[in-house]
């Protein structure tokens, strides 16, 4: 009877330890998924920017207090559901870039207007005061926003017609710790290769006008972004082959991350 009662002790005891042990165990578990998601939030902090792609080069940004549209086209309706613009960015003169219908359909009361000087001269003379005029290789800022002006130009000697050198602007915008940049009408010009600490690019990759998908990816590999977002595809000959580009350049990289937004179901 008295050895009888000593393993009924000793099982007790075993399974109070067992039992203890799980506790300590799932504590355990918890623990490391908790540190591990805590070190993924770190990772992966709530960014302030919203993008919102419109239709092939044109997008809107909301970060904090400012509205950013960028080469706005497609008249009124196509941002009807957007907030009213503290900044507007326009790359080029052509009509995919600077739409003046657009423009005037819009309310840009309260907006600046930053702009090569080519497009300053095409703008009627009422935006005039709104203008922030900004060249190749200057930095100005706007609203508290650094803007940087990007040099935009064909190479291929059949498409120097399209785009000379000087004449339109890619951007680099600077929000709080993120530096985005967006390319305009451009082949893979070493301005575009030479760029550094570049979170977010959005890059065009359509011909005639601009460059091939490989091109592109290769300018991509070589500047390195954190996130590419392939955009302005679309050409002559229908859309360029996106996926394509992303095969290149996860292959080539894959710490760069290809988004890819809805550009064209508009």
């Amino acid at each position: 009877m008295k050895t009888y009662t000593l393993g009924i002790f000793a099982l007790s005891i075993f399974l109070i330890s067992c039992k203890s042990n799980v506790k300590e165990e799932k504590a355990a578990n918890t623990d490391e998924a908790n540190a591990i998601a805590k070190e993924e939030s770190i990772k992966k902090p709530i960014s302030d920017l919203k993008i919102i792609p419109i239709s092939h080069a044109t997008a809107v940004l909301e970060y904090k207090n400012n509205i950013i549209y960028i080469d706005p086209t497609g008249g009124k309706k196509a941002f009807e559901n957007q907030k009213t613009p503290s900044i507007v960015l326009i790359t080029d003169i052509h009509g995919d870039h600077m739409n003046i219908e657009t423009l005037n359909s819009l309310d840009l009361s309260k907006s600046k207007i930053v702009v090569p000087q080519a497009v300053a001269e095409k703008l009627p003379a009422n935006y005039t005061k709104q203008l922030v005029i900004i060249n190749n290789g200057e930095i100005k800022e706007v609203n508290g926003i650094s803007i940087e002006a990007i040099p935009m130009y064909n190479l291929r000697e059949e498409a120097l017609k399209f785009h000379n050198k000087g004449r339109g602007n890619g951007y680099v915008i600077t929000l709080g710790e993120e530096r985005l940049y967006f390319s305009g009408d451009t082949e893979d010009i070493p301005e575009m290769r030479a760029l550094k600490n570049i979170d977010k690019a959005f890059v065009c990759m359509n011909l005639p006008y601009t460059m091939t998908v490989e091109s592109a990816a290769d300018a991509v590999l070589e500047f390195k972004p954190k996130e590419i977002y392939p955009y302005h595809y679309r050409g002559t000959d229908g859309f360029s082959d996106v996926v394509k580009f992303k095969e290149i350049v996860t292959k080539g990289n894959s710490e760069i991350e290809v988004v890819q937004l809805n550009w064209y179901s508009k």
